[in-house]
């Protein structure tokens, strides 16, 4: 009798998971278990039932979803909820192009650096998922439960964008349509902390599709430093108090008129006296900037000029808060 009494060894799967380990899935082919051929299973039938099975026994086994090769395939209605378990089934890594997902329950799946690349994920239920660095260029999130999605600090995009700066112009693209589609159906939920987000995200983006040193970059630039294109107005007060204290220094430094009398920090005075006109000069300073102009204290010389500018400025920033203000609390 042979070793192996004529029976073919088991030939295990070849791919190589994140943690170093191999697949531990029979291999069905020539390197790849059926999950992770490359060729996918688009034609497979009944592949959500499948899927749905080996995942569920992957849990038993210690084996995960990780790389699992799903393009085109027809997930319709599919359940993927781990019931009984703190996590969700792991999908990272994962191939799902232009998988269909309308209507599945994937709470808590992980698509960690998965391809959603053209999913459908119309009405699908995606609370909690993780789709940290996925891609999601073309997804389309109509109707879906977004909410509590973990969308990761930056679009993969993003990082490509980093990574490859020949190919960061087409990359920008890619991350202000993946932002458009996602704001426009958190605005339809009502998800105005998401839509927020992700608006501002793809106004960064046009802006860097700008050619650099121009008038309309520029702008850009300066709306968002100012107020984060309306989804920011805390830096509104923030600018707003940086420039009541600069304006003060100069004030208390070079002079104002209080009661007739020069009102300056100098050398000659005590530390006291000069914290004392310091805190005069923010005091002028605020009632400039507000234009309120008391009259108690009046502006000397070159002051006049600080001062005209900084009520300019105040009367500006002033109407930018309740702009952005109003933007923010009528959502």
């Amino acid at each position: 009798m042979g070793q192996n009494d004529g029976v073919s060894p088991r030939k295990c799967c070849q791919y190589v998971q994140i943690n170093g380990d191999n697949c531990a899935l029979e291999c069905s082919g020539d390197e790849y278990c059926q999950w992770h051929d490359p060729k996918g299973l688009q034609g497979s039938p009944d592949i959500a039932n499948s899927l749905m099975e080996n995942l569920k026994a992957g849990n038993k086994e210690g084996n995960s979803g990780q790389g699992y090769v799903l393009k085109n395939c027809d997930l319709r209605n599919i359940d993927l909820v781990n019931r009984g378990h703190q996590t969700g089934y792991d999908l990272s890594y994962s191939d799902c192009y232009h998988a269909n997902f309308k209507s599945a329950h994937l709470f808590k799946v992980n698509f960690k650096h998965a391809s959603l690349m053209k999913a459908d994920l119309r009405h699908a239920n995606l609370h909690e998922v993780n789709l940290d660095q996925c891609n999601l260029l073309g997804a389309n999130f109509e109707g879906a439960k977004i909410e509590n999605v973990n969308w990761g600090d930056e679009l993969l995009q993003e990082k490509q964008a980093r990574e490859n700066p020949d190919r960061a112009l087409d990359y920008f693209q890619q991350v202000v349509e993946i932002c458009r589609g996602i704001r426009k159906e958190a605005e339809n939920q009502g998800l105005f902390e998401t839509a927020g987000y992700f608006f501002h995200k793809e106004m960064v983006y046009r802006r860097y599709q700008i050619p650099k040193y121009t008038f309309s970059r520029l702008v850009s630039k300066t709306v968002d430093v100012f107020c984060g294109y309306g989804e920011k107005p805390m830096r509104v007060v923030l600018f707003s108090v940086f420039f009541i204290l600069l304006c003060a220094i100069g004030f208390s430094f070079v002079g104002v008129s209080y009661n007739g009398e020069n009102f300056q920090i100098s050398m000659d005075q005590s530390i006291k006296e000069n914290i004392k006109v310091f805190f005069g000069g923010i005091y002028f300073s605020v009632v400039t900037f507000t234009t309120l102009g008391y009259g108690d204290i009046t502006p000397i010389g070159m002051v006049r000029s600080l001062a005209a500018f900084e009520a300019f400025i105040g009367s500006f920033t002033s109407a930018l808060f309740v702009v952005v203000f109003v933007k923010k609390m009528t959502r």
